[in-house]
């Protein structure tokens, strides 16, 4: 095995080669910090992160464990709002300069219990909002990676690890998983344990993952969930499938809109039913909503850094002011708004049996510049209403760019969505 190319494995494929002793888990670990290093100065996915030797000694350490285990000591990013007990969580902000927590967030120990190793903290916007960081698209490194989980969609775009962990308020997840290239999962809000992962707007926060196939993310899910691994299976019945233009949600490229008409083609030559959503503007109006929503709750979780406007971006400000000035009728208005459209959703006739919603994961391919992370509002809408989302790749510009489509599934229904994302994914290969 050649190992300039087993940093571009996936999870299950690793781990499947290291079974058959095929290669040995330090290979694929030196394959990885090979590109890192090759490639950080350029990309900048990482903030904080381990140096090959203080990886490597903390595998040797408990060598024994790592081969007994299900990961087997291979690296998962960990995005830099969520809690390390032996590496700084900063969020992106000059106001937590230093900050070092006592404890791992949940979904760490989760993942450490099952054999990951931690090779370090990924670049977040600030507070998982929209001042960018460092990080750069590896697919145009002019481009944004989109945000906030920035870094751990690039590191995993550029072949620096197998998979990584995010979070998502409003596109944290789905946007720069789109930009770059690769497999972004939202699992239904409440789904994952957020204890030590800084909440940003408590009725939005959900966890999310990266991969670069789907059935990675359903190992990763197991994994959170203390269930056991299953392998992610195709109903025995064509596909019914929702399909949410992008001008139902806000502004959308010429370029995204072929891609969702031409995906859309080949899933009903593989035999899905496509069936197209009529909205009558509501989706739209979830936008909105979920702007109201996020001002509200960030301005009180954020009471602390929303007093230190120096060193707070002027985008959170904004938001900081949005929510001084509202009325709680307002926000609670909102909150009743979002559910009534909500059960518009799944109790319409029209979408009878639908198995899941297409739509465009972003308005088009990622931005030019870095001074922004791109808009939010395609996601905005399965967001509020706490829905399980996952993105594929496969579409692409005229350039070469990506151009990412997402499966949003009913809440509590992840598995499912992820069986048909995983079938989605062989007709784009």
């Amino acid at each position: 095995m050649n190992s300039l190319s087993l940093n571009g494995l996936s999870l299950r494929q690793a781990l499947a080669l290291i079974a058959e002793g095929h290669c040995a888990p330090v290979d694929v670990i030196n394959a990885c910090y090979d590109q890192i290093e090759a490639r950080q100065a350029d990309v900048g996915a990482w903030h904080f992160l381990l140096s090959r030797e203080q990886y490597l000694q903390q595998y040797y350490e408990k060598e024994a464990f790592y081969k007994a285990s299900l990961l087997q000591g291979l690296p998962i990013g960990i995005k830099d709002i969520i809690d390390t007990d032996c590496m700084p969580t900063e969020m992106g902000s000059t106001i937590h300069s230093g900050r070092q927590p006592t404890d791992n967030a949940s979904c760490v120990n989760l993942l450490l219990k099952a054999g990951a190793i931690v090779p370090g903290k990924t670049v977040t916007t600030e507070f998982a909002y929209f001042k960018p960081g460092k990080t750069r698209n590896p697919k145009d490194l002019n481009r944004t990676p989109g945000g906030s989980s920035s870094g751990s969609a690039a590191a995993v775009a550029d072949f620096m690890i197998p998979a990584a962990v995010g979070s998502q308020t409003a596109a944290s997840v789905i946007r720069p998983a789109a930009y770059c290239g690769v497999v972004g999962y939202v699992g239904t809000r409440g789904e994952y344990s957020l204890r030590g992962v800084q909440p940003l707007a408590q009725s939005l926060d959900s966890l999310g993952l990266f991969s670069r196939r789907v059935e990675d993310i359903g190992l990763l899910r197991s994994i959170l969930l203390q269930q056991p691994d299953t392998d992610l299976v195709k109903q025995d019945r064509p596909y019914r499938i929702l399909v949410c233009k992008g001008s139902s949600v806000g502004e959308s490229d010429p370029e995204m809109d072929l891609a969702l008409e031409q995906f859309s083609v080949c899933l009903a030559q593989q035999g899905a039913e496509l069936i197209e959503m009529h909205s009558c503007d509501l989706i739209r109006r979830l936008v909105e909503h979920h702007h109201k929503i996020m001002a509200w709750e960030a301005t009180r979780n954020l009471c602390y850094e929303a007093d230190r406007s120096e060193q707070v971006s002027e985008a959170l400000q904004q938001l900081f002011e949005l929510g001084r000035g509202m009325a709680r009728e307002t926000y609670l208005d909102s909150l009743q708004v979002v559910a009534k459209i909500g059960h518009w959703l799944w109790s319409n006739p029209d979408h009878k049996g639908v198995d899941a919603i297409l739509a465009p994961a972003a308005p088009g391919v990622a931005p030019q510049g870095h001074c922004s992370t791109g808009q939010p509002h395609m996601s905005r809408p399965w967001q509020v209403l706490g829905l399980p989302v996952v993105t594929l790749p496969g579409m692409q510009d005229d350039n070469g760019l990506p151009l990412g489509l997402q499966f949003i599934g009913r809440a509590r229904e992840d598995d499912q969505l992820l069986g048909l994302a995983h079938w989605a994914e062989t007709v784009l290969s």
